[in-house]
């Protein structure tokens, strides 16, 4: 299974289809064009086990480079294109790239890259000289060829981005299947016949994995160079889209599209519209479920890949809010102490018997997330109930303590994008003199001409239905948008940093 394989049975067949300009990439392209990498890597002196890196827009060449990497044995490290120079030139001096690979869109910032990391060469693509050098290469396997693998970054929600080097496959064959492929055949039904859309980054794990997935068995990638709620309607009904991959916050933005919107466009060719990145709130899965029917397969797992669960639609409806079963590791759900919790207790979600992972350069990191049986956590709190299915409370580094109360943002977050005039939300926890933190939330309102003290009053009346006292915001702020990763994950650490230095400022100036 892999792109070289497909390329002699379906050389003409799409593999990659760029949503927007339209651009289509057979097999035998992809083939060429990933061979012809190879070649120019090692030419560059680059050999197997070293790391590379790559920082674009979302673009097709984007797989020539990684499936020319995969080829020629190397780790290939995927970097968001929407960090500053200084958190790039970190992550490439961090993961010891000896090559960059990226493209005009990241112009502005490479004079300050090349100065941080003056010994890492970049391979500018949009630049001629690098082109040519490149289609010079041949489009024939490289001699040594042999499998190589990825090394992602945490999106750094919670500080700098953490590394997961995993070790290059045992077996070398680049046609080799994996667990990925394994997953995606057995649960979520991908095959040679899928028409796969992919309206995230390929920089992060969950796209990048899928699509070389897909590519893996033989299917077709329709590829968004940017989200567009309208915009995934149309490609599903024009390409006959049966597989997809989404975020919560994917399906909120649909959800929020005039109803005459929403019907315009025919779905049914869905069969599976897998999501995962976040616990998805029970009311938006519902009516997505409503919408799109029973073809929602959700999943918990992260970059680590020290475990794996999995939940369909028709058991999500008997066990809402739940994120799965186990496939792969066994759930451990432990307290403070390292102590296994009964069923329906809340506790660290650790995974036993799951992939082996270690954070680079980064031995403390790894120890935390090690437990002493040698489980391991991404760091998220939850409980299973006594079918083994799990269900997220929120991360365990988001918890706000109020008067000695532990409050998960999560919920209130859930409720709050749940009203027909929120577009987005957050809740943190900001300093307070007598209990320690209070509740903040944070809003994008669908019509920001709504912000102000009216919607506010509306939104605590609604949420003082459904929450304890204890939970309930103290204040409600309004934001033109929310500094979420496009991945759809929020920078909470960025929010909550900012209300404390403004209390420290406020408190400085009173002591004056």
């Amino acid at each position: 299974m892999h792109p070289s394989v497909h390329a002699q049975s379906q050389a003409d067949k799409p593999a990659v289809i760029m949503a927007g300009s339209g651009l289509s990439v057979s097999y035998a392209e992809l083939d060429s064009r990933s061979n012809q990498i190879a070649h120019y890597l090692r030419q560059q002196g680059v050999g197997i086990g070293d790391t590379v890196a790559l920082c674009m827009e979302n673009r097709a060449e984007y797989f020539n480079v990684v499936w020319g990497a995969q080829r020629a044995g190397l780790i290939f490290v995927a970097i968001s294109n929407r960090l500053t120079a200084d958190e790039i030139s970190y992550i490439l001096a961090d993961s010891g790239a000896k090559l960059l690979f990226t493209s005009d869109y990241l112009a502005p910032q490479l004079d300050a890259i090349t100065r941080a990391c003056p010994s890492t060469p970049v391979v500018n693509l949009d630049d001629a000289s690098a082109a040519t050098a490149i289609a010079a290469m041949p489009d024939t396997p490289i001699a040594d060829q042999r499998a190589g693998s990825d090394m992602l970054y945490s999106s750094g929600t919670t500080g700098r981005p953490k590394g997961v080097r995993l070790p290059l496959p045992e077996d070398g064959d680049i046609a080799a299947s994996n667990t990925l492929v394994m997953l995606a055949q057995g649960a979520f039904g991908f095959g040679p016949d899928s028409i796969y859309l992919s309206p995230a980054p390929l920089y992060h794990a969950a796209p990048l994995r899928w699509c070389m997935t897909v590519h893996k068995l033989g299917g077709t990638v329709i590829v968004m160079e940017k989200f567009d709620p309208e915009n995934a309607l149309q490609l599903i009904e024009r390409y006959k889209v049966n597989v997809s991959q989404w975020v919560p916050t994917h399906f909120t933005r649909m959800l929020k599209l005039p109803e005459e919107v929403r019907t315009r466009y025919d779905v049914s060719s869905l069969t599976s519209a897998v999501h995962a990145a976040a616990p998805c709130p029970v009311p938006v899965k519902q009516a997505m479920i409503d919408w799109w029917g029973p073809v929602l397969k959700e999943y918990y797992a992260g970059t680590e890949g020290n475990g794996f669960t999995f939940i369909s639609s028709e058991d999500w409806l008997t066990h809402q809010g739940s994120v799965g079963r186990s496939l792969l590791g066994t759930i451990r759900i432990c307290d403070e102490e390292g102590n296994e919790v009964p069923a329906r207790t809340e506790g660290t979600v650790y995974f036993e018997g799951g992939g082996k992972f270690e954070y680079h350069n980064d031995a403390g990191k790894t120890k935390e997330a090690t437990h002493p049986q040698g489980w391991t956590t991404l760091g998220d709190v939850g409980w299973v109930d006594e079918e083994g299915f799990l269900y997220l409370t929120d991360r365990k580094s988001f918890m706000i303590i109020s008067g000695g109360v532990n409050i998960y943002p999560q919920e209130i977050e859930n409720l709050l994008v749940s009203h027909p005039k929120v577009a987005d939300a957050a809740v943190i926890g900001a300093p307070c003199p007598d209990m320690g933190e209070r509740v903040v939330a944070i809003v994008q309102p669908l019509d920001l001409a709504e912000a102000g003290d009216a919607l506010a009053a509306e939104l605590s009346t609604y949420l003082r239905g459904s929450l304890s006292g204890v939970k309930m915001p103290r204040q409600i702020d309004f934001r033109e948008e929310l500094p979420r990763h496009a991945t759809g994950k929020l920078y909470k650490r960025l929010l909550r940093d900012e209300y404390w230095a403004k209390a420290k400022q406020t408190e400085a100036v009173g002591g004056a």
